[in-house]
């Protein structure tokens, strides 16, 4: 049988190993109902960067009011917190890979803690978009991390579900951060947002190092290691004793991954990779224009359809509720297309097997790089893709005419779009994930740097586009953009797979920045 994800071993599922002579230890220790309660763990930690950057949606027009600055150079703090967004996984992210999910996620989220302080104490606009981009220092590399965790505890075989529940948990705010924020905003003043974060990131983070086990699998193996490290350590060692994997606990742990020295450019070398790259700027252009949309809102339902704070803050719940379903109904999707997949590819194995005459020895001399991940988890990017652009389409025209089209119109097609785009970027993250799996967070960084940047582009000129030639045309534009950038999949289902092949045989692949 083909292997279904980086030395997956047979016991690799919850059940028992197969016996042998010498069974292979399970490639994690982690059962079931520990590896659900590890991903609400970091699906919980991601929210935070979500809930930074939506809870302050509602809130900017009456934050212009109060700085006496322009709506357009308080959207700048918006553009600031997606550049840092976008950079500060690049360091973040690879540290974790190297020193440990635990000291990286103490880490940022003492640096969110302190900016969410300064946040709420601040009177003047420098200070605001200094400690705003100091915020997303702190929050944007949770998702970088979690995703990092989800690659240390599961195959590519059940990886897409996991992802599809920590998308849809880092998607929350997406739902209720507007509305929280645009509540608070209304009765307590815009800087009681910033208590509200400060208080909740600093019950979060007790809760977080009382509960995550250290995963990182060049310092634990598959768990089954016993630190000395009292960081590294705890709660490790609760969860192997409550463990209902059976393992030989007397055995010599197993083999360590290969441990690496920080490589902050690693990130970069990713996005540089060819297999890598047109996906990651197709993804970024599908971000951006949805970003630019979500940005727009607040001001454009206010000045067409005179909403009040709290009023803009619920128009934001469509766009959050289809990303959240949207996500958990697509992890369903990539576990289900990649066993089809796979199924029909170890079919095909088999044939070739007995048609060479080796019968079953056709199956097992396959490699893992030969196998067609493209077809097994991008399938459906063209369908999210169409869906997405009718949406932005819809909003932009039916907005442009506010005393002809209801305000239902264009919030329910912010569901669409954010049903469609997270998605899509669920897909994406699980692919890079499945194709980089000893730097998934570096991996996870990389996608995230071109998303952010690219939609800090497109925030900071949406309104002054908007301004000049108006809703419906600006976001025309946008999907023109949007259906050139689809060459992009295209390329990558058509050569992504024969340039991977071609970088593991030329022994390369790892300098780009992982191995598959």
């Amino acid at each position: 049988m083909p292997s279904s994800g980086p030395k997956e071993q047979p016991g690799s599922s919850d059940s028992t190993p197969q016996a042998s002579t010498n069974p292979e230890p399970p490639y994690t220790i982690f059962d079931k109902r520990q590896k659900w309660l590890i991903v609400f763990i970091v699906s919980f930690a991601a929210t935070f960067s979500g809930f930074a950057s939506n809870i302050y949606f509602p809130a900017l027009p009456t934050i212009a009011d109060d700085l006496d600055v322009s709506l357009e150079l308080v959207n700048l703090t918006v553009t600031s917190y997606l550049i840092f967004q976008g950079i500060a996984p690049s360091f973040w992210g690879p540290m974790s890979d190297v020193r440990g999910r635990r000291i990286t996620y103490t880490c940022t989220f003492l640096v969110f803690l302190g900016a969410c302080i300064g946040l709420a104490q601040t009177k003047d606009y420098a200070a605001l978009i200094v400690l705003r981009c100091l915020q997303s220092t702190g929050s944007a590399s949770t998702i970088a991390i979690g995703s990092g965790v989800i690659g240390d505890i599961t195959t590519r075989a059940d990886r897409g579900g996991f992802m599809g529940i920590f998308q849809a948990g880092l998607l929350v705010p997406v739902a209720v951060g507007p509305v929280i924020g645009g509540g608070i905003a209304g009765s307590l003043g815009w800087r009681a947002i910033f208590w509200f974060l400060a208080i909740y990131s600093g019950v979060f983070l007790v809760l977080l190092l009382v509960l995550l086990p250290e995963t990182l699998r060049s310092l634990v193996a598959n768990g089954n290691l016993k630190p000395s490290n009292i960081l590294t350590k705890f709660p490790l060692d609760i969860y192997q004793k409550t463990t209902k994997v059976e393992w030989d606990r007397e055995a010599p742990p197993p083999e360590l991954a290969t441990r690496k020295n920080i490589d902050v450019l690693g990130p970069f070398r990713i996005l540089g990779a060819k297999f890598a790259a047109p996906i990651v700027i197709f993804l970024a252009i599908y971000y951006a224009v949805w970003q630019m949309s979500i940005t727009a809102m607040s001001s454009l339902f206010k000045s067409r359809y005179g909403l009040s704070e709290i009023q803009i803050g619920l128009t934001f719940i469509a766009n959050g509720v289809g990303s959240m379903v949207g996500t958990l109904i697509t992890g369903r999707i990539l576990d289900l297309e990649y066993r089809r997949v796979k199924a029909k590819f170890e079919s095909r194995s088999f044939d070739a097997g007995v048609e060479d005459g080796n019968g079953l020895s056709g199956v097992t001399v396959d490699r893992d790089e030969s196998f067609p991940i493209e077809k097994a988890r991008l399938r459906l990017i063209p369908v999210f893709s169409l869906l997405q652009c009718l949406s932005i389409i819809l909003f932009g025209w039916a907005i442009q005419y506010p005393h002809h089209v209801h305000i239902a119109v264009p919030i329910v097609s912010t569901f669409i779009t954010g049903w469609t785009a997270v998605s899509t970027q669920s897909v994406i993250m699980t692919y890079l994930v499945d194709i980089f799996p000893d730097r998934s967070a570096a991996a996870s960084a990389s996608l995230n740097l071109a998303r952010c940047l690219f939609a800090a582009g497109g925030t900071s000129f949406v309104m002054p586009m908007i301004n000049s030639i108006g809703v419906g045309l600006t976001f025309t534009v946008c999907v023109a953009i949007q259906a050139v950038a689809l060459i992009g999949p295209l390329v990558q289902w058509k050569f992504a797979g024969s340039w991977r092949r071609d970088a593991e045989r030329n022994n390369d692949l790892d300098a780009q920045g992982g191995k598959p």
